[in-house]
């Protein structure tokens, strides 16, 4: 196995109702209503999708650029009040890192958004290559994220292991080349070949990985 690349919201970290909160208190600046299947929506997707959405259902004439300034500047300041892994993560990336495998993040926040979660994260939530929403040319599903951190670990794809929660970050890392563990969070994933879905990343450990990989 050359890599292992780690999804953020929602895989390792629990922030995904921080969203939601920062969703909500954004529409009602916008004048409208947000719900759980908004979020649904939009699971793993992109900051310019998210706002491009929110513009739409509001019917708000805002500039995007506003708008996403005030998506970030939410999640920042719920993120600056505490955050929680998501179960068996911090464990999981130790045990990565002990065995000596090169790790990414590959996330659609911006980097701002992935700095902070870092910087709050068990043991520094250190990676060897950090791909956000603002480093890419296409976002997932397209497999654009995952060749990027690969390529910047020279790592082949197709030896890598992901671990991802929802469908978009699943495509993406599959039309990648990468072995999948999926944890879903919103929205339900089905087994495939070289994917392993599990309720946590607590039954996961570098064995499993390394088997999944090598299928």
């Amino acid at each position: 196995m050359d890599a292992v690349f780690f999804d953020m919201d929602g895989t390792l970290v629990d922030t995904e109702k921080l969203w939601f909160q920062a969703e909500r208190s954004v529409m009602r600046r916008l004048g409208a209503g947000w719900t759980a299947a908004d979020q649904e929506s939009l699971v793993g997707g992109s900051m310019p999708a998210t706002v491009a959405y929110m513009l739409a259902k509001s019917g708000s004439d805002r500039d995007p650029g506003e708008v996403t300034a005030w998506m970030i500047d939410t999640v920042l300041g719920l993120l600056a009040d505490g955050f929680e892994p998501m179960p068996g993560a911090a464990e999981l990336l130790a045990e990565v890192h002990a065995a000596g495998l090169p790790t990414g993040l590959v996330t659609s926040s911006s980097r701002l958004m992935a700095e902070a979660v870092l910087a709050g994260f068990p043991g520094g939530g250190e990676f060897g290559v950090v791909v956000t929403g603002d480093d890419v040319e296409r976002f997932k599903p397209d497999p654009f994220p995952y060749l990027m951190a690969a390529a910047a670990l020279g790592a082949d794809p197709t030896r890598c292991a992901a671990l991802e929660d929802s469908p978009a970050g699943v495509a993406s890392a599959t039309a990648a080349g990468c072995a999948v563990v999926a944890v879903p969070s919103l929205l339900p994933i089905p087994p495939a070949p070289r994917r392993l879905v599990v309720e946590s990343l607590k039954v996961v450990d570098v064995a499993a990985l390394r088997s999944l990989a090598g299928s």
